[in-house]
């Protein structure tokens, strides 16, 4: 499945496309404001979307400054197209485009899927030595 997936950077979808795709992740607290979804997905530092011909099938977006840091905020793929490497290349990607950044840093749920997918990419649970992450949502 892998190679028949498109990358692409940037703005290239509608906003039935995100609809759509954050639904399917069952995330209405972003579906139930699309006009501020869609103003926030705008404004990321750098959004790369997964396509399988014209179906938008995965999303990950970063916000930060690009330099220091980098917050991955969004990463999702169509619960149709998981297990078959796209999450895996969507963070690949992000990744080699911020290879200078030293700070690379996620914020998500703590089900076994979840971290299963991110330890096997590389990335270190805060809770598994030296550091602590704190989070305040209104």
């Amino acid at each position: 499945m892998k190679g028949n997936i498109q990358y692409k950077e940037g703005l290239t979808f509608s906003k039935e496309d995100i609809k759509n795709l954050y639904e399917d992740a069952k995330w209405s607290l972003y579906t139930d404001n699309m006009d501020e979804l869609m103003k926030a997905i705008t404004n990321s530092l750098k959004v790369i979307t997964a396509w399988d011909k014209d179906k938008l099938v995965g999303l990950i977006r970063v916000v930060g400054d690009g330099v220091s840091i980098i917050y991955i905020q969004d990463i999702l793929v169509l619960k149709s197209y998981k297990r078959k490497g796209i999450g895996g290349g969507l963070i690949e990607k992000v990744l080699k485009n911020y290879s200078d950044v030293r700070q690379k840093v996620l914020l998500t749920d703590d089900t076994e899927e979840t971290r299963g997918f991110y330890e096997s990419i590389g990335f270190k649970s805060c809770d598994n030595g030296g550091l602590v992450a704190f989070v305040n949502f209104d």
